[in-house]
This record gives structure tokens, sequence and C-alpha cells, in this order.
């Protein structure tokens, strides 16, 4: 097939959030009749990865979350940074910002678990990063009651760029060790 780079391309340009190999090559099939291997699918998305690596386009081709996505490169952040300011009706609020992460480190967590540590309730926040597909149900826990477990999405992987959650930043890379209260010893 000829145009099998184009067509994986606008699978990738269609997609919300990445898009896996095996997704690409499922639609492919499907469409075509035809089997593809996941080498020929490889070959062709490092060609397109190479073509959009080339400084006239705004745009990249970034592996993220075990996927592919066209993302804007660093250099046009400070103006998207603008647009997204500007649009910032959306974002999160303090509270939901503090639920997402416990989630984030803590997963899978309750919802007792979560407010346990924040001290508040947090069903409006549970709620918002629920539509906003930040988060997932991802089971129900073995204890009393059963409460639901809820883990983070692969929207959150998209929107922080990580392939997973190993990815987020620790406690240590928020400390600074050049400020501190008398004399360390060794």
């Amino acid at each position: 097939m000829e145009d099998i780079e184009q067509h994986i391309e606008a699978l990738i340009f269609a997609s919300e959030q990445s898009i896996r190999t095996e997704e690409i090559i499922y639609c492919l099939q499907a469409a075509f009749s035809h089997d593809f291997s996941e080498e020929e699918i490889n070959r062709n998305i490092q060609h397109i990865t190479e073509k959009y690596n080339d400084k006239k386009f705004a745009i990249g081709l970034i592996k993220i979350n075990n996927g592919y996505q066209f993302l804007t490169k660093k250099d046009y952040h400070p103006v998207i940074s603008l647009l997204q300011m500007q649009r910032s009706k959306k974002k999160l609020g303090q509270a939901a910002l503090e639920t997402l992460a416990i989630i984030a480190y803590r997963q899978p967590v309750t919802k007792p678990d979560i407010e346990q540590i924040r001290g508040v309730n947090c069903d409006y926040s549970i709620q918002k990063l629920l539509e906003k597909e930040l988060i997932s149900i991802i089971g129900k826990s073995e204890a009393v009651g059963k409460p639901i477990l809820y883990g983070t999405s692969n929207i959150f992987m998209d929107y922080f760029g990580i392939n997973n959650i190993n990815e987020l930043p620790q406690i240590k890379d928020f400390t600074d060790n050049s400020i501190s209260i008398g004399e360390q010893t060794e």
C-alpha cells in the first residue's frame, strides 16, 4: 500500500489521546482487509517522526503513554500558554488538584483514604476529576463496604506527557537541601 503512511498520520492526528500501535494496526486491517505487521507500522511511524522533526513544522510526533500523539514543539509553548491561560475557565481548583495528586501518588485509592489525607469531604473534587476524565474507577476495595478504587486515566498520562506513573516527580525532587536549620553532622 503506497499511502499507508498518510493513513497512519491521519489516525494519529484524529485521535484525541495518544494512539497505540495495536490500535493503528486494528484500524488499518479493518479498513483494508490486509495484514499489517508491527514492524511495518513502526517503520512508517519512524518516517513520520523524522518528517515532523523538520523546523518548518510547529508540531512533532511524540511517543507518550505507550502511544503516539502530535504535540506542539517546545519553541511554541509560550504562545500556546497564552491560549491556555485565555481558556483557563476550565482549570482545576486547589481542592481538585490536591485530590488529583493524592490519587496519582497513592493509586489505587478509595474516597475515604483521600478524605483522611485531606481532612475534608472530596465528593465534588472526585466528581470534577471524573468529568474531566483525569481519573477513573478501577475497581472496588475488599475493605468493609467495598469502597470504589480510583486511579489516574490515560488522559491524565497524556496531559502530563508521561508514559507511566513512575515518571511523576518524587518528593525529593521538590526539597531544597541548601535550606536547613542548625549544623549537619555526618
